[in-house]
């Protein structure tokens, strides 16, 4: 597939997946819109894609069709009010297959406090934690079938709502100890 610089490339979705290796850190930078600055050559390797064909494309290239778009929503509600946001996310390679990881994402400062974009840094996810969040997953999906487009993602966000609250715990909490049981 060759891309042409800027274009947002089509990637058809194919079932085989890519496991990070336990030392694999993805590195990427974005802009304040979500266009991509920078990615590190672990990103490269791992994706398929070099750097001539993701700098200055919306991050969400590499978004998977099973990524429900309520998680997106509190991701950058979250970002807007300069927090991190701490996530698991399945990603498209160029070639189709996927990958999962598990993101952290931040808000990314000049000396003078202005906001110059965001940087997200993700590694290999827990096995069992990936099976639970592709259950939570899946339901969202679900849900955001339902009734309109506009609000389908503030509609499947309420099913993770509603389990934190049952809980008793934050959304990032949540998936940090999701993620500190690594099995």
């Amino acid at each position: 597939m060759v891309i042409a610089q800027g274009k947002r490339p089509k990637i058809t979705a194919i079932n085989k997946e890519i496991e990070l290796a336990d030392d694999d850190l993805i590195v990427s930078k974005t802009d304040v819109t979500g266009k991509i600055t920078y990615i590190n050559r672990t990103f490269m390797r791992i994706s398929g894609f070099v750097e001539k064909e993701l700098i200055g494309i919306q991050h969400n290239v590499i978004r998977h069709k099973d990524m429900p778009r309520g998680v997106f929503r509190k991701m950058w509600a979250d970002l807007k009010d300069n927090k991190e946001f701490f996530g698991y996310v399945k990603n498209l390679c160029k070639d189709g297959s996927f990958y999962w990881v598990f993101a952290n994402v931040t808000p990314d400062f000049d000396e003078s406090g202005n906001l110059r974009g965001y940087y997200s840094v993700r590694r290999k996810p827990g096995r069992q934690a990936v099976q639970l969040v592709e259950s939570l997953y899946q339901k969202m999906r679900e849900e955001e079938k339902q009734g309109d487009k506009k609000s389908a993602p503030d509609r499947s966000w309420r099913l993770v709502d509603q389990h934190l609250e049952k809980e008793a715990v934050s959304y990032n909490r949540f998936m940090v100890e999701l993620d500190a049981n690594r099995e």
